[in-house]
């Protein structure tokens, strides 16, 4: 492990040059990994791990889409691909990776498994942080570890196969055995993350979820709605709304921040879009910054947990978020950006 200073904060951080695949490899020779759930995090996590070498097997509900999934990805039924049950049974390491909503379902029949000496092994920390209203309390004589890629299962996976690597935090809610860091660090070396960072549960949690809600995924989407309307507003045209307020920042300008920073990319931009960038980001910080403040109290009271909780065990929750999902797809602006981006070159 290594101490980074970030701008006068220390931070412990692992890189594959202090924990490189083969002692990683060592590490869980003897292990079974049992990765359930093969829907968002699983088959990245899965393929990395199974490519990296290790013993890895599948579980997931027979006669679904996502078994059909698994087998496509070469997963093969009875030797690597078994119904939950089994593969929580012959796993020593058990990956939780189903939805928060289908690990509280499915908690009793993976709880039932959890062995002495097995690890339990989490990408989010919502089950164990919320436990009081999850209900997912593990026994005291297994371990309890995280590692959170910090990016979608599709992500993890393409970058792995670009021979890179998406950066992951590291937490240890319970240490049973006494080697759960050299468990969980293997694991995400495993994975194919890039670094990886040390949190806990809860920190981990808040901010995915204040992430998720925020510049993630809400926020940015806020914002683009909110420019694209004023544009259209104003005359400007579908294309050029969209091209002013989405292609232009996600296929121009986000790739230097990554390569860069925001810094560089201000630096080596027109004057004039220097001068207004820098006359106008903090009124938007100032703005925005209480509608943050706000989101990060919901999320530290567990009210936004506890929605969610609700929401996704209703019997009409898939119909309900395909209709919010349609009215956004649906919207001006996303209709543009399809259209947009079949006139990207490449795809000419």
């Amino acid at each position: 492990m290594a101490i980074l200073n970030f701008g006068g904060v220390e931070e412990v951080v692992v890189t594959r040059e202090e924990f490189p695949l083969k002692r990683a490899q060592k590490t869980l020779a003897e292990e079974t990994i049992a990765v359930i759930g093969y829907g968002v995090q699983g088959p990245g996590q899965a393929l990395n791990l199974r490519d990296n070498g290790f013993n890895v097997i599948v579980g997931q509900r027979k006669e679904s889409k996502t078994w059909d999934k698994a087998v496509a990805d070469g997963w093969v039924p009875g030797e690597t691909l078994f119904e939950i049950e089994e593969a929580c049974e012959r796993g020593t390491i058990i990956q939780y990776l189903l939805s928060d909503a289908g690990q509280i379902t499915l908690w009793p029949t993976v709880k039932k498994h959890l062995t002495a000496g097995k690890a339990l092994y989490f990408s989010h920390g919502f089950g164990i942080t919320y436990k009081d209203r999850t209900g997912i309390i593990p026994p005291d004589d297994v371990d309890v570890i995280l590692v959170a890629p910090k990016g979608s299962g599709t992500s993890l996976r393409r970058m792995f196969l670009e021979g890179r690597g998406l950066n992951s935090s590291f937490a240890i809610f319970q240490d049973a055995t006494g080697n759960a860091l050299d468990r969980v660090v293997a694991l995400g070396i495993g994975v194919g993350s890039g670094y990886l960072f040390e949190t806990d549960f809860r920190r981990e949690v808040y901010s995915d979820l204040t992430g998720e809600r925020g510049t993630l995924m809400g926020a940015i989407q806020g914002i683009f709605a909110a420019q694209y309307e004023v544009l259209r507003a104003n005359g400007h045209t579908p294309s050029e709304a969209f091209n002013e307020t989405v292609e232009e920042l996600t296929q121009s300008l986000m790739p230097l921040v990554a390569e860069n920073g925001m810094d560089w990319m201000y630096a080596n931009c027109s004057t004039t879009a220097q001068r207004g960038a820098l006359d106008w980001w903090k009124k938007f910080r100032d703005a925005s910054k209480p509608v943050f403040e706000e989101l990060y109290s919901e999320v530290a009271a567990g009210n936004e947990a506890q929605r969610s909780i609700d929401s996704n065990s209703q019997d009409d929750y898939r119909e309900k978020l395909e209709k919010e999902l349609e009215e956004l797809r649906e919207s001006e602006m996303w209709q543009a950006g399809q259209t947009v981006r079949t006139l990207r070159p490449e795809n000419g």
